[in-house]
């Protein structure tokens, strides 16, 4: 029981950390936008931020932000994607603006998209995340067969103790008949 309940709970805080690295991408699906189409977004100045696209397929994008005169927008090196809803958006650019303020993002693409902003994804968190659940998983299998096979290693010893007790030790009751006590008998002086 105590096994089956401590790889639960290894089992549980590992999907739980691969949940909350996910979920910690936060995308403005609530702020998208079609292609061609343009949103504003408020920027932080040093803090990055990236541009969500979701499409059917590959297809060249442009996004600019004319206001936004300080600052670099680069296309990252490495592929992200998220799944928000229904809708599986990828990172297509990074956006690391030398002021603060509301400014107005512009995209477009070849095929027919959507654009939002969203959290800049922390590829060394993520991947150590998924380390850390998969040492969980790891922890809770071995965990339970460690504490499976302890236990069973214990009960047999215990049941050959009991055993070889009860084999050295007389049954209830006298083995042989013993004489009756009592009154002696025969004749009496």
């Amino acid at each position: 029981m105590i096994a089956a309940v401590l790889a639960l709970v290894l089992a549980g805080i590992g999907a739980s950390i691969i949940v909350m690295t996910v979920k910690s991408t936060v995308l403005e699906t609530n702020r998208r936008f079609p292609s061609g189409g343009s949103q504003t977004f408020s920027f932080t100045q040093g803090e990055a931020r990236a541009i969500y696209v979701s499409q059917a397929g590959e297809g060249r994008i442009n996004c600019e932000i004319p206001q936004m005169r300080a600052g670099t927008m680069t296309r990252p090196d490495s592929t992200f994607q998220i799944t928000a809803g229904s809708r599986a958006w990828a990172r297509v650019f990074e956006v690391k603006p030398g002021s603060s303020g509301d400014f107005t993002l512009t995209c477009t693409s070849e095929r027919q998209a959507e654009f939002t902003v969203g959290d800049k994804p922390h590829v060394g968190v993520a991947v150590g995340a998924v380390l850390a659940a998969i040492a969980c998983f790891v922890g809770a299998l071995a965990s339970a067969v460690t504490i499976s096979v302890v236990t069973a290693i214990r009960r047999s010893r215990h049941r050959r103790r009991l055993s070889a007790m009860w084999a050295t030790q007389p049954q209830w009751g006298p083995s042989s008949p013993r004489p009756r006590q009592g009154p002696p008998t025969g004749s009496l002086p």
